[in-house]
């Protein structure tokens, strides 16, 4: 190539910007239609490392929030925090349908722990007494990072499933119902042991699905 068929600057630096992905060019050395996948963040890694931790801890989580939820000792905002939160567990129409994969039993550990939250601050001295309590409540903080400004709107959703119903059975029937009550702990234990905690795989398009579908299904 003579010095006159070089190109001139402006057009060499052109067409390195372009293979370099920018203007929706592909970047050096991937296929055509390629894009470079955004770098998972700080909160990314922790959410993934975490989830399948919970999933694998939902039943005994469950059975350590009811026995709170039936010991006579519990305040009683405390126990109405911790029915409702365990009462979605028996929801038909829950935030993700439990057979999607990889998220299905995710929104029952973010209502639990919310629920926890919610039993610890109007309790703190049972932070002490329970330290399932206490762990559940500290782990609704990596929720709220998650989540945002659609944080709020899950704790709305969860604070008003003290006053709704799953299987015909309210809030009130399980604190001022003793036959209820004991129906409900059977019913806890029997779901406790029948669930298998489900996969999750570590993949940072689940948790855009996750916050797709919960700011999709949540309240305004």
């Amino acid at each position: 190539m003579s010095w006159s068929q070089r190109p001139a600057p402006e057009a060499a630096a052109s067409a390195f910007v372009c293979m370099d992905g920018v203007d929706g060019a592909a970047p050096l050395g991937l296929p055509s239609g390629s894009r470079r996948e955004d770098p998972m963040t700080d909160l990314d890694d922790r959410c993934l490392d975490t989830f399948p931790e919970w999933l694998r801890s939902l039943a005994s989580d469950a059975t350590d929030l009811a026995g709170l939820l039936a010991s006579p000792d519990s305040p009683e905002a405390t126990r109405r925090s911790l029915a409702g939160g365990l009462n979605y567990l028996f929801k038909s129409l829950d935030l993700i349908p439990d057979g999607i994969e990889d998220l299905g039993f995710l929104d029952d550990a973010f209502v639990l722990r919310v629920a926890a939250s919610f039993a610890a601050a109007e309790s703190p001295e049972l932070r002490d007494q329970a330290p399932a309590l206490a762990r559940l409540a500290r782990d609704a903080e990596l929720i709220a990072e998650l989540l945002g400004g659609d944080y709020a709107r899950l704790k709305g959703y969860v604070r008003s499933l003290e006053k709704g119903a799953a299987r015909g059975r309210t809030v009130d029937d399980i604190l001022g119902d003793e036959q209820a009550r004991t129906s409900f702990m059977h019913e806890i234990t029997g779901w406790a042991s029948s669930y298998t905690a489900p996969g999750f795989s570590r993949d940072a398009k689940n948790l855009i699905k996750l916050k797709s579908f919960l700011s999709a299904k949540l309240p305004a």
